[in-house]
């Protein structure tokens, strides 16, 4: 007699677990059938208080031990690579632990094209904090109605540009984008009420460059007596720096002028800058000032105080993990962005080796690597005014927070 395989039988409960959890909060799923089965097994429709929506995802369903790994989840992408990467309809993957009997899930699109079509990887990472259940299913479904909204209207013009530039983009930011003679890509990005811009250039590997107005056209052209700011510039590039031609600098004082506009209010004058929310420097009647440290100044500070904080407590790196593994309330984003990283073992490995004998500066450590053990480690990290010490503009709220000891051990250095 003909028996059914344990797989099977796994693989159903998966569907099953998902389907109801799915259902028991009104959003509609669609079965495929197995016969017609190329890397999807459900199609999925949000409802919004009843509602149905036009946002929809297809999942990949996955049940059983096997796909249990190290740090979390792992699902093989097969022959499916560019169907997940580059179809219509954003494709999520769920495993069903029969173990602890709960989902977790991962954004497959996400995490594909984050690799980038050169660098194609073989399993899609799900973090064992991306837990699905009745308590976690609104802000997934936030997440990934988030996800699908980024393919319509102006909002695709910022996902394509953010892609392709590694960079997120704010719905209320000013996004403008240019090509030159060369094919390169320039983008323009400036927050509303800063003076400050970013410019991202394909020629640069997209490397941001903070510019003014002032800073760019210092040599290049009058700057109008309104747009004038008399302001110092520090570390701010000039158009000579950056290669820009004139059509180029042009246009980016094009984006400034806009940009400008934009921000004017309905009457006179230029819209306030939202105040920070929970910072500590922002505890008093009036918030301090809020401002910009380079890249790798602030790379380097908080890599010496993890390196600091190791070497005190060895131990930190395991139950700073374990203390996350035990968060409910982690943010979606940030939950995806570990199964992208956790799915690499390389990484892994030089997470869980971080110590002074093995890295010394930045340089040392892979940009992936030290992104994850931030993420491990640190809760927040609030930035605040220029004129500080780095020792104050930068402040570190601790997964673990320190201890007394450490503390003075590091007050006394």
């Amino acid at each position: 007699m003909p028996k059914i395989p344990k797989g099977r039988r796994v693989g159903q409960a998966a569907v099953n677990a998902l389907r109801t959890l799915l259902e028991e909060h009104d959003h509609i799923v669609q079965e495929i059938s197995g016969q017609n089965d190329f890397g999807e097994d459900l199609y999925v429709t949000f409802t919004d208080e009843g509602a149905i929506t036009s946002d929809t995802i297809k999942v990949q369903v996955k049940g059983g031990e096997s796909w249990r790994r190290g740090n979390g989840y792992a699902v093989p992408v097969d022959r499916h690579g560019d169907t997940w990467a580059e179809g219509n309809i954003p494709v999520y993957c769920v495993v069903y632990d029969p173990d602890t009997k709960n989902l977790y899930w991962a954004n497959a699109t996400q995490q594909l094209r984050r690799f980038g079509l050169f660098n194609p990887p073989r399993f899609i990472g799900i973090s064992p904090n991306a837990v699905l259940n009745d308590s976690t299913m609104d802000s997934f479904i936030a997440q990934a109605r988030r996800y699908v909204g980024r393919y319509r209207g102006r909002q695709a013009f910022l996902t394509h540009l953010g892609e392709m530039s590694g960079t997120e983009f704010d719905p209320a930011d000013h996004v403008q984008h240019f090509v030159n003679g060369d094919d390169d890509d320039l983008i323009f990005w400036k927050r509303p009420g800063d003076r400050l811009a970013t410019l991202l250039l394909s020629a640069r590997d997209w490397e941001p460059a903070w510019v003014t107005l002032e800073s760019l056209m210092r040599s290049e052209i009058p700057i109008p007596e309104e747009l004038s700011n008399s302001e110092p510039d520090l570390d701010l590039w000039t158009a000579e720096e950056l290669e820009l031609n004139r059509s180029e600098t042009m246009w980016v004082a094009a984006c400034f002028m806009s940009a400008r506009q934009a921000d004017q209010g309905p009457e006179d004058g230029l819209v306030e800058r939202a105040e920070c929310s929970g910072c500590p420097s922002c505890t008093g009647e009036e918030p301090e000032e809020h401002g910009r440290i380079e890249a790798d100044v602030i790379h380097t500070y908080v890599l010496d105080r993890i390196l600091d904080r190791i070497e005190a407590e060895p131990d930190l790196m395991q139950r700073s993990i374990q203390a996350m593994r035990e968060e409910l309330d982690l943010e979606p984003g940030l939950v995806a962005e570990l199964g992208f990283l956790e799915t690499e073992p390389r990484v892994v490995r030089q997470v869980n080796r971080l110590s002074r004998a093995t890295t010394e500066s930045v340089e040392d450590i892979e940009p992936e690597a030290y992104r994850l053990a931030v993420l491990y480690l640190i809760h927040t990290i609030y930035v605040g005014g220029p004129s500080l010490p780095l020792e104050e503009q930068v402040r570190i709220v601790w997964r673990i927070p320190e201890s007394t000891t450490s503390m003075s051990r590091e007050g006394a250095q």
